[in-house]
């Protein structure tokens, strides 16, 4: 897709998710309130600096593809305020999420946003599990457009033996992503294995088996 037609649809999803009458994040209070990232005050989002440019409400870091040789086969480039201070109080964020062949964005959910992604480039089987367990999924392509609700537990596959790649958008401008298997098996503390064993009626042999595999590296 060409550069041009990327930022469109940047702006459009933007657009859309300032715009929404209901928003994730409260309502700001002033014209901007860019984050001082290196405070250490504690508040519900980030102190505000007074010495603004332009570059804090700019970022280039969507423009290439990431790099998908991960164990799962994709990656995840956030645009939220930790990349763009420019965002603080503004209720909005964008990621692009890359795919490599078979790749895919485990299920996973973000507790302060709802989600819209649009298709760059590919075939996905994406899908959400409502509170009552119930799978609403589908196949998209290019062009097309999918709505994940805030909180629910949601993935993306890529179907085809081709990279393919989306843009996110958020309603938040810090969505947060919990993936459920490092949630539940890479806790720190761990979540306990007798808890882990009744919850999916295994053993706790198996519940050891995969912990070591959502361990973090040894250096």
């Amino acid at each position: 897709m060409a550069g041009g037609g990327v930022c469109g649809v940047v702006v459009m999803l933007a657009v859309v998710m300032l715009s929404s009458r209901v928003s994730a994040d409260p309502d700001l209070l002033q014209d901007l309130c860019v984050a001082d990232l290196t405070s250490a005050a504690k508040v519900n989002g980030f102190t505000c600096k007074s010495n603004v440019t332009a570059e804090d409400f700019f970022f280039a870091g969507l423009a290439k593809p990431g790099a998908t040789n991960t164990t799962a086969g994709s990656i995840v480039t956030g645009a939220n305020v930790e990349k763009i201070p420019g965002l603080n109080t503004l209720g909005v964020s964008l990621s692009r999420i890359d795919y490599a062949a078979a790749g895919l964005n485990p299920p996973h959910t973000h507790p302060r946003a709802t989600e819209i992604v649009y298709v760059l480039e590919g075939e996905l089987d994406v899908g959400f599990v409502t509170t009552a367990n119930v799978l609403i999924s589908r196949s998209i392509k290019k062009g097309e457009i999918f709505v994940f609700p805030k909180g629910l537990v949601h993935f993306q596959k890529n179907n085809g033996k081709s990279p393919a790649a989306v843009i996110s958008a958020f309603n938040s401008q810090l969505p947060g992503t919990q993936s459920i298997g490092a949630a539940l098996f890479a806790a720190t503390p761990a979540v306990p294995d007798d808890v882990l064993t009744k919850s999916f009626r295994v053993g706790t042999k198996e519940v050891e088996k995969m912990k070591s595999k959502f361990a973090a590296p040894k250096k």
